[in-house]
């Protein structure tokens, strides 16, 4: 596993299992089984109702609790400084733990400065280990930013070979502020795993489309957290370490471009 230093001197792995829409005891099996194949980022949120069975999951596993590295985040439901008090209280009961290792705003709110005191606040207390942003594109970041106080750790956002995003990401290097991309697999929104391009690339190297696409997104510096709930692909999405992308590989896939978001998330 390679890691990052964030700006505040904490280290993050660059790949982790992304838990989006895992639920019950299926979804728990499958976050202990990411933890048995080698994973040590998880990431979850509020927004996914599913914090407790990654907190219970942690437990299952016999890992211990400073070896993984938990992100989750606040949504709407904890807009204002209160609200996000009580939110990042909830979120520590139901993950059962001390500590949360990054605590996000999911996306801008009218009241997500309010929300930042609350964390900054938490980070004080030694409750967060890091704090930051997702989903803030435009001006919601650039106002973010000029008003926050605080750096963001991470800047989370939308990213994969159709939409890497690399000039904001230009922007957060400037800042001092690490991308983490989600949806690195587009999440069904393109058939990223019979694009001829990126079986070739795949070919060559002697890798899977999956292994490519998430390679190209960490040589470039991005934080990735694939989401399976087959053992056989995470094993396969965590082994990308030893790839190395030659420039030429590189150029190739910035073709896939297209310039804009899959999601509509930003509109």
């Amino acid at each position: 596993m390679k890691y990052v230093t964030l700006n505040n001197g904490i280290q993050m792995p660059m790949l982790g299992y992304g838990t989006w829409d895992l639920r019950g005891e299926e979804g728990k099996k499958a976050i202990v089984s990411a933890l048995e194949v080698g994973y040590r980022l998880l990431d979850t949120a509020k927004m996914y109702e599913n914090e407790d069975i990654v907190g219970q999951a942690i437990i299952e596993s016999g890992i211990p609790r400073e070896k993984i590295f938990i992100t989750t985040k606040l949504n709407a439901s904890c807009q204002g400084y209160e609200q996000a008090q009580k939110g990042i209280e909830d979120s520590l009961k139901a993950l059962q733990t001390d500590y949360i290792d990054l605590l996000l705003i999911h996306e801008p709110y009218e009241r997500s400065l309010e929300m930042y005191e609350a964390m900054k606040e938490a980070y004080q207390q030694k409750k967060v280990r890091a704090i930051g942003i997702s989903n803030f594109q435009g001006q919601y970041y650039d106002n973010f930013i000029q008003n926050c106080g605080m750096k963001p750790a991470i800047h989370q956002i939308e990213s994969h070979v159709y939409h890497p995003q690399f000039h904001f990401k230009h922007q957060m290097d400037l800042d001092g502020v690490q991308m983490e991309s989600w949806a690195s697999f587009t999440e069904g929104r393109k058939d990223i795993f019979h694009e001829p391009l990126l079986i070739e690339i795949a070919k060559k190297h002697h890798k899977s489309v999956a292994q490519i696409a998430l390679a190209y997104l960490i040589q470039n510096g991005i934080i990735v957290i694939p989401k399976t709930v087959h053992r056989k692909r995470m094993i396969e999405n965590i082994n990308v370490f030893d790839i190395e992308l030659s420039q030429d590989d590189i150029k190739q896939i910035q073709t896939l471009d297209q310039g804009q978001s899959l999601f509509h998330w930003y509109d």
